[in-house]
């Protein structure tokens, strides 16, 4: 739990331009090596490199991935709306879904419902057994499945194919 306290109040970072244009950047190219990242906001290798590093430590740079293009890997995505019983800590709920593989994102969002949750899963039937896993949770009153069919995020148009 303490680590769920945590996030929700981590202190904003103050960025300047070139933070954010190095950001920008490397959100559609973690790849980019720092010379070219250099060149695209005008500063030397050097300094570069350390707003980088400085941008990794204070932890708005988390991490760094590779994007698969999951329908030629034959996987799907799906969401999947949670609705709990009024006395769950949703907290409590995360640290139980962080242990299945399938769950990519967990998201507390207000109104209805409680929790959102985007699954990585290989087909329909491996989707029902994940949403029958998360059914039998404790405190789970409820969910609603919705499969992706089309994510323009990660399409051509910001450089994944």
């Amino acid at each position: 739990m303490a680590e769920h306290e945590s996030r929700t109040t981590r202190r904003t970072v103050h960025l300047d331009q070139v933070d954010r244009q190095l950001l920008e950047r490397l959100r559609t190219d973690a790849r980019v090596p720092v010379t070219q990242l250099a060149r695209d906001v005008q500063l030397s290798p050097a300094p570069v490199s350390r707003r980088i590093a400085r941008l990794e430590q204070e932890g708005v740079i988390r991490g760094y991935v590779t994007v698969i293009d999951d329908r030629a890997a034959g996987d799907l995505h799906a969401f999947v709306e949670i609705r709990l019983t009024g006395d769950t800590e949703t907290g409590d709920l995360e640290e139980q879904l962080r242990q299945m593989a399938e769950v990519e994102h967990f998201f507390t969002v207000a109104g209805d419902p409680d929790v959102l949750v985007r699954l990585r899963v290989h087909d329909v039937d491996h989707l029902q057994r994940v949403v029958n896993t998360i059914r039998r949770t404790r405190k789970v009153t409820g969910t609603k499945t919705m499969i992706v069919m089309y994510d323009w995020s990660r399409s051509e148009d910001v450089g994944v194919g």
